[in-house]
């Protein structure tokens, strides 16, 4: 953290300029539509200029911190109304044979696996996978030590590794519960 006299309108105009595209795709990766997540960076800029003495030199990950809190603010907030909650990516459903498909059809099955995991793991996964944080900024973000932000790391990549190998099992051979016929 920088001294408070030097968190003037340039050091704010140099963080806005190098974090605002990373924080604006945190958001995008996280919300319905564009829109949605440039609002979501304004508001974390907000508070990065009202909580300026705060910002650390390294400013990324306090700012994915910031966001992730205004998300989940929100999140709590509809919870009355899950109904108005954004389905995202919804752009990611191709027709197979489509240029792009294979790829798409991956991404598509890693979202539908990750979907299945808890939030924390789904957090994590996405801090140091899409935002390319170390595990030491994810902790920051995360607000937890290094060590704890690494044991989560390996069992959310776990529980995803599970995830997708059930999602690659064809549905013919996915266990089915059933009881034995009784011969009459």
């Amino acid at each position: 953290m920088g001294p408070p006299g030097k968190r003037d309108e340039d050091w704010f105009t140099r963080v806005y300029g190098a974090d605002y595209p990373h924080v604006v795709k945190y958001g995008r990766r996280r919300l319905a539509d564009l829109d949605a997540a440039a609002e979501l960076a304004q508001e974390v800029f907000v508070i990065a200029w009202r909580r300026r003495r705060e910002v650390p030199d390294h400013s990324l990950p306090w700012l994915y911190g910031v966001a992730r809190r205004l998300l989940a603010n929100e999140w709590r907030a509809r919870r009355a109304a899950p109904d108005v909650l954004p389905v995202t990516d919804a752009g990611l459903l191709q027709k197979p044979g489509s240029p792009g498909a294979d790829e798409t059809v991956g991404v598509a099955d890693l979202q539908a696996a990750l979907a299945t995991l808890a939030d924390l793991d789904q957090e994590i996964l996405r801090l140091v996978g899409w935002e390319e944080l170390t595990v030491s900024e994810a902790a920051q973000v995360l607000g937890c030590t290094r060590t704890t932000a690494a044991v989560r790391l390996h069992r959310a990549r776990r529980r995803l590794d599970r995830a997708m190998s059930y999602r690659a099992v064809p549905p013919a051979q996915q266990p089915v519960l059933a009881s034995p016929r009784k011969v009459m």
